[in-house]
């Protein structure tokens, strides 16, 4: 199953709740992401059919071994962009409204070139 952006987003946004509350349901990601509860219970349903969460039978949402890797991979890319700007002297919330888009449409390539530049800048 191909994943968009916006399915991104939302491995990204339980992979953020978890490591900041633990568990996770369905009304948290509605808040966190500032959509309605029918639009979260849509979302969620896609992503378990594609076998990227499941929900438990308590309701919290949990990321399969794929959605965690998605998530990851996806949050890395946000921090390091949101770190990037934000050190070129850019605002922060447009810092991070333009993190949120790089992340998903880079290249696995270029992004690693990019990691491997600041951090030779860094040394």
């Amino acid at each position: 199953m191909k994943l968009y952006a916006s399915g991104e987003d939302y491995l990204e946004a339980v992979l953020v709740l978890q490591r900041k509350q633990g568990m996770v349901r369905s009304v948290d990601l509605a808040r966190h992401m500032g959509f309605s509860k029918p639009s979260i219970s849509h979302a969620v349903g896609v992503l378990k059919n594609g076998g990227f969460l499941t929900v438990d039978d308590d309701g919290f949402l949990h990321l399969t071994v794929i959605g965690r890797e998605i998530a990851e991979k996806i949050y890395e890319r946000h921090l390091f962009f949101m770190e990037q700007l934000i050190a070129a002297g850019v605002d922060p919330k447009t810092a991070e409204a333009d993190a949120c888009r790089i992340e998903h449409i880079i290249s696995d390539e270029s992004f690693d070139r990019l990691k491997e530049a600041a951090a030779q800048e860094q040394e």
